[in-house]
């Protein structure tokens, strides 16, 4: 479902607003900001995204940011919180869908990285014991 917005004042049609307070990949940034207004605002505070939500129609967040009923309620025009990575765990999705919000995630998005960190992290037995004196 596309994201619609009102006609600016000038009569043509604005572009949604996505707000990201977390570090994304720039080839990802690079693909929403052909479509939608994309602005980065790292490093801000639960209270001062609160304060800003309100002038957004979407969140994209990861892990850091945490998407309470509070921030979601400031939200007025959020249609849509999207989490990049696996699970919506630091997004109450109750309120959000009492809010008519929806929830989305990618949870395939980092796979290949998790896998092959997952296989660099077992250890190699017959490493372990060439190296004992």
């Amino acid at each position: 479902m596309p994201l619609t917005v009102p006609a600016s004042s000038n009569g043509s049609l604005a572009r949604p607003k996505v707000l990201i307070p977390e570090k994304l990949s720039p080839d990802g940034l690079a693909l929403l900001q052909a479509s939608v207004e994309v602005h980065e605002r790292k490093g801000l505070s639960q209270e001062e995204l609160i304060e800003i939500i309100d002038d957004y129609d979407a969140l994209i967040v990861r892990s850091e940011s945490k998407v309470t009923a509070s921030l979601l309620e400031a939200g007025k025009k959020l249609k849509v919180v999207a989490r990049a990575g696996v699970g919506v765990d630091n997004v109450d999705v109750e309120a959000a869908t009492k809010l008519g919000i929806i929830v989305v995630n990618s949870p395939v998005g980092n796979i290949n990285a998790a896998a092959e960190h997952t296989i660099a992290c077992v250890p190699n037995p017959g490493f372990m014991w060439e190296n004992r004196d």
